[in-house]
C-alpha cells in the first residue's frame, strides 16, 4: 500500500488584471494554507520596514473575509490560513483571484 503524501502543495502564477500574482494553496490533514502575492515583481524599491494591519484598510478585511470563506467552504469546512499581499484589491481583482486560487485547488 502506497502511503499518500502528508503535505500536498501546489503553485500557479498569473496575470490577475494587469497584475503579475503568484498563489500556492498547501493542504494538511486538518487545515489549508493560501499564500496570495502580487507583490514581488521588481527589486525592492525601500529599505523600510512596513507593517500593515487589517484595522487600518477595512477593504483588505473584506477581501480576506471572503477569500477565507470559500476556500473554507470549497475544502469541506476546514481551517484556513490566508497569507495576502494585493496591489488589485477591487471587487473584479478579487473574483479573479478566487478563480486562480480554484484552479490551483488541493483540498
Amino acid at each position: 500500500m502506497a502511503a499518500s503524501p502528508v503535505v500536498t502543495s501546489r503553485q500557479r502564477a498569473a496575470v490577475v488584471r494587469g497584475v503579475p500574482t503568484e498563489v500556492v494553496c498547501t493542504a494538511f490533514s486538518n487545515a489549508v494554507l493560501v499564500v496570495a502575492t502580487q507583490m514581488w515583481e521588481g527589486p525592492p524599491k525601500c529599505n523600510g520596514v512596513y507593517l500593515y494591519t487589517l484595522a487600518f484598510q477595512p477593504l483588505v478585511h473584506v477581501c480576506a473575509k471572503n477569500l477565507v470563506a470559500f476556500v473554507s467552504q470549497e475544502a469541506g469546512n476546514k481551517p484556513v490560513l490566508l497569507a495576502m499581499a494585493l496591489k488589485d484589491k477591487t471587487v473584479e481583482g478579487i473574483q479573479a483571484l478566487r478563480e486562480v486560487i480554484r484552479s490551483c485547488q488541493v483540498w
